[in-house]
């Protein structure tokens, strides 16, 4: 076993939530952009954040409100450490992207300071430290950004209290185009919008999607996953934020996109395509987020099969 660090540096990827039709269970990491947390061991018990710099400098110092902070915490009281942590965060993720930056930031942290602790700690320890920073932001427990930046890879998250992690094989051609208008939406407005109740035929229709996507990641089925790539529920509630949205994913559609929907809240719009379509794709919608008077960032992305990690 290696000796503690006295500090450390993490990185932990951006996500995609959802992934259109797995409403809060299903995830992919997109190692594109993504957000670092450095840890200093100190003698002074408690968490300190001492600097937030880069997309988000705006973020609450104080730890019990932000989610890196929330989650050192949560993880100092189940371990009973007994040293404290100072913290500086480094934002690469635009704050109220849809692209996980708040699961990023509490990923980060807590894999970090899991360098400074004399044991190892088993990955899903820190998916529940993290969660506990992720739910200051999005004022709920999901994991479907949490557990993609951890682990990395398209991940399959079933249940909270004792979460069970699958990770989900993705066809080696297939690519992530992620267009970020510039414009923010709250994670909490996002869920305030939805319906307390479904159509049990839309419960069917999406049912039928979410098995049919897994099945041909499995087998390596493009034109089932093309066919399955549909979000009946969420996404036609939520595409009233977005200004520009039809016309965003017909740019993608039309262009050879597999599948294009909304990056977990928004108001960043994905899409899945084969490496060919790529550059095509992120142009058309950067120019249609551009006839809304809505200019955009775009980024093309393996489906990042490595996840949050220490830096050297």
């Amino acid at each position: 076993m290696n000796a503690p660090r006295t500090a450390a540096t993490a990185f932990a990827p951006a996500s995609v939530g959802n992934v259109g039709v797995g409403f809060d269970i299903l995830g992919h990491s997109v190692g594109a952009i993504g957000d670092r947390v450095h840890v200093t061991r100190v003698e002074r018990p408690g968490v300190r954040i001492l600097e937030i710099r880069g997309t988000a400098p705006e973020l609450p110092m104080e730890a019990e409100r932000n989610t890196a902070g929330k989650a050192l915490l949560a993880m100092v009281d189940a371990l009973s450490l007994d040293f404290g942590i100072e913290v500086v965060i480094e934002k690469g993720i635009p704050l109220g992207s849809g692209l996980g930056g708040s699961a990023a930031s509490a990923v980060a942290a807590v894999v970090a300071a899991s360098a400074l602790v004399p044991r190892p700690i088993d990955k899903i320890e820190l998916l529940k430290f993290a969660m506990q920073g992720e739910a200051v932001a999005s004022g709920s427990v999901h994991v479907d950004n949490i557990a993609p930046s951890l682990f990395g890879g398209l991940i399959l998250t079933v249940g909270v209290d004792a979460p069970r992690i699958k990770m989900i094989p993705v066809p080696p051609a297939v690519r992530c185009v992620l267009v970020h208008p510039h414009m923010t939406l709250s994670t909490k407005e996002a869920r305030r919008i939805l319906k307390k109740t479904v159509e049990l035929s839309d419960v069917v229709w999406q049912t039928a999607n979410l098995a049919g996507f897994l099945s041909a990641c499995y087998t390596n089925d493009i034109d089932m996953m093309r066919d399955a790539f549909q979000d009946v529920m969420i996404e036609p509630q939520r595409q009233v934020l977005i200004p520009g949205f039809k016309a965003v994913k017909q740019a993608a559609m039309s262009c050879g996109a597999i599948g294009c929907s909304i990056s977990g809240a928004g108001p960043t719009l994905f899409a899945w395509c084969e490496e060919p379509q790529a550059e095509g794709i992120r142009a058309a919608m950067v120019s249609a987020f551009a006839e809304y008077d809505l200019p955009s960032d775009g980024w093309i992305s393996g489906i990042d099969a490595e996840g949050a990690r220490v830096l050297p």
